[in-house]
């Protein structure tokens, strides 16, 4: 009898009490006095549908299923945006004070220490009801996030330069402004969750930024701001299934970070061809393998960066390098060649490498060199300007 009266007392109270609660977050909770008047109007319902709700629970406490959908309705959206957990469950506290500081006026003295036992059972109620809210909003940004990167990495791989990009990379979060690269290999057969998440957590350590995107059996992980590059690269591709791992040039920019996957893709493809290298290797120490499999970017790279510095060279550097190299590497039978001394050969040869950076006495990089000798031939030079204008003049 005296619960129905108390509950009979709280249908008449419930405006009264939703009228105190929101004058009480007013006053208890800072951050609450500075959201938007449509944010605190988004909780404000909150409040009172918590209290409303509180009312019909305390007639049927024994099914409380349904709180997730009459307290929060379909604020859910509203309120991870605006506010925390942590700040949610303030304001579940508010109302629960509200309630219990009420409890005299609205219940029997007998009655009282039932309405304040009810009043901690239903906010027990409502805070796990907050957690499953916060955990599927949690949930959803997390599969958004996904999605968004997976569009991401997919439109750097096909060097997409455009306003959607941008504003994409922007509403991931990404900050980092320079020293960007592109890692490739093998996937796991069956990549997890668990897994990408501890290549992300890994990438952070030596970079500002990373994506990672799986396609079919690639695993590619785009990075930012890359600090200590070489640690950076061998411990990353520990986490890389068994295979290749080729790491693209340095980029100067996100949007042009495509040129660098391409050259990792194309070593990727290429790296059978070298069996000792190294794991992880740079793309650029691949260019004969990626040559030879038609790689014409390759092919471009051996000319511009060592074949044609070489000519411009001169001081008969193409010549005693080619020598060099068609004589089985052996200074003597160059100098006998050349009719030079052995130490002019040497010389030759280390100016060979202060020009190209690739240096001829080691085997792996005089392979480099005679790569780029063969397609430098190859292509056709580039004729003078006075030639070209005399070609243009000629009737």
């Amino acid at each position: 009898m005296e619960k129905m009266e108390t509950l009979k007392k709280l249908r008449a109270n419930v405006g009264q009490l939703s009228t105190i609660t929101m004058r009480r977050l007013e006053q208890s909770l800072p951050w609450y006095r500075r959201l938007s008047s449509d944010e605190r109007s988004a909780l404000g319902l909150v409040a009172q549908n918590g209290i409303a709700a509180f009312v019909s629970w305390y007639e049927k406490p024994s099914s409380p299923s349904w709180i997730l959908s009459d307290v929060f309705g379909t604020a859910p959206a509203e309120l991870t945006r605006s506010i925390s957990l942590q700040k949610a469950l303030q304001l579940i506290r508010v109302v629960v004070e509200v309630v219990e500081d009420q409890a005299p006026v609205i219940a029997p003295e007998a009655n009282q220490p039932e309405l304040r036992e009810a009043v901690l059972r239903y906010s027990r109620e409502v805070a796990f009801a907050a957690a499953d809210v916060y955990a599927r909003a949690a949930e959803s940004r997390g599969s958004w996030d996904t999605r968004m990167e997976a569009l991401i990495v997919d439109a750097i791989l096909r060097g997409e330069n455009t306003d959607a990009l941008r504003s994409r990379i922007a509403a991931l979060g990404w900050k980092a402004q320079e020293r960007f690269t592109v890692m490739v290999g093998n996937s796991p057969s069956e990549p997890s969750a668990s897994y990408v998440s501890e290549m992300r957590r890994l990438a952070g350590r030596f970079a500002d930024d990373a994506l990672v995107g799986i396609q079919g059996d690639r695993l590619i992980l785009i990075l930012g701001g890359v600090q200590d590059r070489d640690t950076a690269y061998i411990k990353l591709s520990e986490m890389f299934a068994p295979g290749p791992v080729v790491y693209g040039p340095e980029a100067g920019s996100l949007l042009e970070a495509s040129s660098s996957a391409q050259s990792a893709f194309a070593g990727l493809t290429a790296a059978k061809a070298w069996p000792a290298a190294p794991r992880p290797v740079a793309a650029d120490d691949l260019l004969p393998e990626r040559v030879i499999s038609g790689d014409d970017a390759a092919r471009r790279s051996l000319v511009k960066n060592i074949y044609r510095p070489l000519v411009a060279a001169s001081n008969g550097l193409v010549e005693t390098l080619g020598t060099y190299l068609e004589l089985g590497h052996s200074l003597e039978a160059t100098a006998r060649e050349l009719f030079v001394h052995a130490n002019t050969v040497r010389y030759r040869l280390k100016r060979v490498c202060d020009v190209t950076g690739w240096d001829p006495l080691l085997p792996r990089e005089a392979f480099v060199l005679h790569a780029a000798m063969v397609v430098g031939r190859l292509s056709a030079p580039p004729r003078a300007a006075a030639e070209r204008h005399q070609s243009r003049s000629t009737p």
